[in-house]
């Protein structure tokens, strides 16, 4: 009975014996110390540089499709013929109108010249009276100091030269209003004239519309319109890109973009080629959780690189210099404290320690503290074991 008790109190005192786990289906890392390069990563697409949207200037029916999409254009290249009566029609009354003002433009000018020849005959014919009426009253002053004619035919001939001495003055001061206002009513009408001459540039440039041109040198990626539709005013009509001039818009997750400026370094894989880049533009605004980073290319694109081509995109953070890092395990993340399995040296027994996580890359992480240089951790995913602190690798 005494064996039997301190048998039981022995087995009682046992620990649970560790779980065996299939060592071949576990990712398995050695810590390390030394540089560590900070990166994240993410999907992305290829977008042109510079993309030409050709727009409908005024509506018009499709009448001919001249080029079809993958096409290189240049900037004169037709690519569609439009129609549309009405258009036709406003030109017309715009050149008319006009024509109209141009005409009262000319009257004008010859009226106003013909006002003005009248009052210079006008003050021509009254300066001569008014030189007769001097005359006249000089020599009547003459003749009534001789008592050879009356005071009153002299008091006459002396207020007749008064009166055309004002006259003089109102005429020369009409003809000369008339000179000053001659040029101001021309202007006037000018400007007129060259309002309803751009009234019928502007109707002559949407009539030249209905021939709808590329207007840029590249290679045609969208006409997505067809020969009989309507076209409204401001509908997309065809889409210009230049191929040769490519940039990565990256969709980075908005947890990890919080580091990214511009300027770092950035590779490109296109599947075909990893081509490098910088970055160039941040998005301020984070959607569906991802922030969009626009990569520009600084090497060569590699051949079946094209517009909309999808892509995945590498941002260096930082470097940093002699720390101590391990392969990112499935469950940890930055600056966070989590329970990993060590291997323990000379046995098949990994045991939980405490680990406490730093900056972290795409494939790495930065070790604090809890683990030292050599250590051999295990990666996967171990929630399964929660509930015990040392495993059995077999």
């Amino acid at each position: 009975m005494a064996a039997l008790g301190v048998t039981t109190v022995g087995l009682a005192r046992l620990k649970p014996a560790a779980p065996s786990v299939e060592a071949g289906t576990l990712w398995m890392d050695t810590v390390r110390q030394g540089p560590m390069v900070r990166e994240v990563r993410g999907p992305g697409t290829l977008v042109p540089e510079q993309i030409r949207w050709v727009s409908a200037i005024a509506p018009g029916r499709v009448e001919r499709k001249l080029v079809l999409p993958g096409a290189r254009v240049n900037a004169g290249t037709v690519l569609l013929e439009l129609s549309n009566p009405d258009v036709q029609i406003q030109l017309l009354q715009a050149q008319r109108q006009l024509t109209d003002a141009e005409a009262q433009l000319v009257s004008l000018k010859t009226t106003l010249e013909t006002q003005k020849l009248n009052q210079e005959g006008v003050v021509a014919n009254i300066r001569s009276e008014f030189r007769e009426a001097l005359r006249k009253a000089a020599s009547d002053s003459a003749l009534a100091a001789q008592d050879l004619i009356s005071s009153s035919e002299y008091a006459r001939s002396k207020d007749r030269a008064e009166e055309f001495t004002a006259r003089i003055g109102v005429e020369e001061q009409r003809l000369r209003i008339y000179t000053e206002n001659i040029q101001s009513q021309l202007d006037v009408q000018k400007e007129q004239v060259e309002r309803m001459r751009a009234v019928a540039e502007f109707q002559r440039g949407l009539v030249n519309a209905m021939v709808v041109r590329a207007g840029a040198d590249g290679v045609l990626q969208e006409l997505p319109i067809e020969v009989g539709q309507w076209a409204i005013s401001g509908a997309t009509l065809a889409k210009v890109v230049q191929p040769e001039r490519l940039k990565a818009v990256l969709r980075i997750p908005e947890t990890q973009a919080r580091d990214v400026g511009i300027g770092q370094d950035a590779n490109i894989d296109t599947r075909n080629g990893i081509v490098a880049g910088h970055v160039i533009r941040i998005d301020p605004a984070s959607q569906n959780g991802t922030v969009t980073v626009d990569v520009a290319l600084d090497g060569a694109l590699p051949k079946g690189a094209r517009p909309d081509l999808s892509v995945d995109g590498t941002l260096v953070l930082e470097r940093l210099d002699n720390v101590l890092n391990v392969g990112r395990p499935a469950y940890g993340q930055a600056n966070s404290t989590v329970g990993i399995f060590r291997l323990v040296p000379g046995t098949s027994e990994a045991e939980r320690v405490r680990v406490e996580l730093g900056r972290n890359s795409v494939n790495t992480i930065e070790i604090i503290r809890g683990l030292n240089k050599g250590d051999v951790v295990i990666l996967s995913d171990m929630s399964r074991w929660d509930a015990v602190d040392r495993v059995k690798l077999k």
